[in-house]
């Protein structure tokens, strides 16, 4: 394993070096310059401290993708606070529930999610943000509403002049804490929070700088859900700590809104899952494949080969022109739809995690990804197991270990026990293979009850058994 320089570290580097240049959009809104980022981060920070807020305290955050979103969570960070991501969307209710069992004393939501909430609720809140401005809608008391109608003033008085570079006091040394507790994986009436510490969010973007080309000022999306762990980790702090320009969509897009946003942000990357891929070869490829010239040629050799590189570099310009790496995340492409990717030769790979990783377990940029498969082990951050003996042959129970793999489950120790083998490997719940070249392929899921393997209708894989009881 290798040293792990922590994320907030390389955040306070990239600031200084690009102190007057953006940082964060709101797609059609405001710009914000990473100095413009600090000032809000450390102007939350002073507002914490004065409503009397201590490390380790927890501070969740549900809202839609927005710079102000990026911003809560910074703030949290940077204060040695827990963030606590809750998917936005779920009901005021099970908003609540989230907060209370998570021990949050800090909500940011929006208008209309607050204005739909019972505060009686509100168990150990002591004050609820607007997400949209970081206004004060709810307060336990006066001298904490203060705190945050007067944050501005109180900003100012410390810094009068403006925040300068020399003011900056982001780096974090101790990696093993809790940093984050999400509920990504929870149902409504049962949270369950996953507690990643910041050597499980560092190691996972320490990896991503390392393997993905990146340069000062290219430009990216975020359009996944931020409360997901692949949408914060790599669309938000991958991309952040690598010095990218970030443009926040607050909706997961269409082919059409996709199209005209990539024509605007000209992404270097696109970070996304199935169901978007599918749909940009459904409603962009097949049907130029669909025309009579292109079926006559996708027939002759060679030809059929130029055809489809052409549709490739079409796709390209359609997404901005300047895409270097698509990265696919949260399960595989069908069959149908990674042939006609490979066969246009875009550069796509898949990569394979879980929230509970931060989310990565494996990864391969598109030179090195085998058709079909979820990619490679993380190479010095973590291992990856199948439970068989013959693991290129016979499917086994995929488990990790690694600097990637969570602290467990919060308040949880029941799902804990559970979630990891006696000799501490963490239980994915999914069946796949490794070949010899190091090709990780996931083939199937373990049926809890029986600890049996259910193999997928369709795996990329010709496997010949139908089901293979697990060694797990």
């Amino acid at each position: 394993m290798v040293e792990i320089l922590h994320y907030l570290n390389r955040f306070q580097k990239v600031t200084l070096d690009n102190w007057e240049r953006q940082a964060l959009s709101d797609y059609e809104g405001r710009d914000y310059t990473y100095a413009d980022v600090a000032s809000l981060i450390v102007k939350m920070n002073i507002a914490f401290e004065r409503m009397g807020l201590v490390k380790g305290d927890k501070i969740a955050i549900c809202g839609k993708n927005s710079v102000h979103w990026g911003a809560a969570f910074l703030s949290a960070a940077v204060y040695d606070a827990v963030a606590v991501p809750v998917r936005y969307g779920l009901s005021a209710v099970s908003i609540l529930d989230f907060c209370r069992h998570s021990d949050s004393s800090i909500l940011f939501t929006d208008v209309n999610t607050f204005s739909a909430m019972d505060l009686s609720r509100a168990g150990q809140l002591k004050a609820i943000l607007n997400i949209d401005d970081f206004s004060c809608l709810w307060a336990r008391n006066y001298s904490i509403k203060d705190a945050f109608d007067d944050a501005d003033a109180s900003f100012l008085k410390a810094y009068p002049e403006g925040l300068a570079k020399e003011d900056i006091r982001f780096e974090k040394e101790f990696l093993d804490s809790v940093e984050v507790i999400n509920y990504a994986n929870s149902q409504e009436d049962r949270p369950k929070g996953i507690m990643l510490t910041g050597r499980n969010l560092s190691s996972n973007i320490q990896f991503a700088l390392e393997t993905i080309k990146v340069s000062n000022g290219d430009r990216s999306l975020s359009m996944l859900p931020l409360a997901q762990m692949y949408g914060l980790t790599f669309e938000f702090l991958f991309a952040l700590c690598a010095g990218s320009h970030i443009f926040f969509l607050n909706r997961t897009p269409s082919p059409c809104m996709l199209k005209a946003v990539c024509a605007h942000v000209k992404p270097f990357i696109l970070i996304t899952v199935p169901q978007i891929i599918d749909k940009i070869v459904k409603n962009k490829v097949l049907p130029a494949l669909d025309k009579p010239l292109a079926r006559l040629l996708a027939r002759i050799p060679v030809l059929d080969r130029l055809l489809y590189k052409s549709i490739g570099r079409r796709v390209l310009a359609m997404l901005g022109g300047r895409i270097r790496e698509i990265t696919i995340g949260g399960g595989l492409v069908d069959r149908q739809t990674e042939e006609i990717l490979h066969k246009t030769g875009l550069p796509y790979s898949v990569g394979y995690g879980m929230n509970e990783c931060a989310p990565l377990i494996a990864y391969a940029t598109h030179e090195k990804s085998a058709f079909g498969s979820y990619g490679r082990v993380m190479a010095n951050y973590d291992e990856i197991r199948i439970n068989s003996y013959v693991p290129d042959i016979i499917p086994g129970e995929i488990q990790v270990r690694g600097a990637n793999v969570m602290a467990g489950y919060y308040k949880d120790p029941q799902a804990n026990a559970a979630a990891f083998t006696e000799d501490g490997w963490l239980r994915t719940g999914e069946v796949g293979l490794m070949s010899r070249s190091g090709d990780l392929f996931v083939v199937g899921e373990v049926v809890q009850e029986r600890r049996a393997v259910r193999l997928k209708p369709e795996p990329h894989l010709k496997i010949e058994h139908k089901v293979v009881m697990a060694a797990c």
